[in-house]
């Protein structure tokens, strides 16, 4: 991957006041809160667009796929543009939950060849901190982009890649310890993790404000996970969306990963994967 990964609220409340804005967007979702319209138009940071995780960033959920695959690149391509994106000009995406929904737009755009993307380091929650302004309201779209989408800059795999990489990689399971063990499975076919995965949860990627932890504190971290330079690095999680938040700490870190899309849900619907319990390997 190149360029950063975050921007602070100092940077982006300056940058919000240039000659040249970033397209902002505000990916206000959470599993089992179906109201993020709802949350934006109650209060977002200035000239941010809301961006539909459901809907925009995921195609329709299949056993194959998973909860969230993939979107069909011709309809996020044209979203993209509603939202304001042109070619060459920089994205900062976020949500109030500390990125961790955010973390998926800012994949797929990595992942189709956008590189200046950032997220805004702590959400929404060091906005408000900082005593900036949030407006309320759905504002009218703005002027629409010209971006390209051109899929494939990033790499994925496929569940047949995950089981190799929990072999002869490192495959982190990005959800949190209790569904890894398979103490609770709250929306997927079965509980349980994929066999050789190894539990690392997103939340322990941030700080207690809500930004990311500090490059070399994410690095120690994943090398007590068995990550190093030479390790091929696979994320999954429910189903796409945190893992890519793990992408996103593990580039802060140094290293580079692969994500599986369709992640536990599109796993443990097929009756033919086997699923470890308890909290080894």
């Amino acid at each position: 991957m190149t360029g950063r990964v975050t921007t602070t609220v100092a940077e982006l409340s300056e940058l919000l006041g240039s000659e040249q804005p970033p397209a902002l967007l505000d990916v206000r979702w959470a599993l089992g809160d179906p109201h993020g319209r709802d949350h934006y138009a109650d209060g977002h940071i200035p000239g941010a667009v809301y961006v539909d995780l459901d809907t925009e960033l995921a195609a329709s959920p299949s056993p194959e796929g998973g909860r969230h695959p993939l979107p069909d690149f011709t309809g996020l391509q044209e979203s993209a543009r509603r939202w304001g994106i042109g070619d060459g000009r920089r994205v900062v995406v976020y949500d109030d939950l500390g990125n961790t929904a955010a973390a998926r737009a800012w994949w797929l755009l990595r992942y189709a060849g956008v590189t200046e993307v950032t997220l805004l380091d702590g959400a929404l929650g060091a906005w408000r901190t900082a005593g900036l302004p949030l407006e309320s309201g759905v504002p009218t779209d703005p002027a629409p982009g010209d971006i390209t989408l051109r899929p494939g800059a990033l790499p994925v795999t496929d569940a047949d890649g995950a089981a190799e990489l929990a072999v002869s990689g490192l495959l982190l399971d990005a959800r949190a310890g209790e569904r890894y063990r398979g103490e609770v499975e709250p929306v997927d076919p079965r509980a349980g993790h994929i066999p050789g995965a190894v539990s690392a949860p997103t939340g322990k990627n941030l700080a207690a404000d809500g930004t990311f932890l500090a490059p070399e504190l994410l690095r120690k971290r994943f090398e007590e996970r068995g990550a190093d330079p030479a390790t091929r690095i696979g994320v999954y999680c429910g189903s796409g969306v945190t893992a890519a938040h793990q992408i996103a700490a593990l580039e802060i870190a140094g290293f580079e990963a692969t994500l599986f899309p369709g992640s536990w849900s599109a796993w443990s619907a097929d009756p033919a994967r086997p699923a470890a319990t308890g909290d080894r390997p």
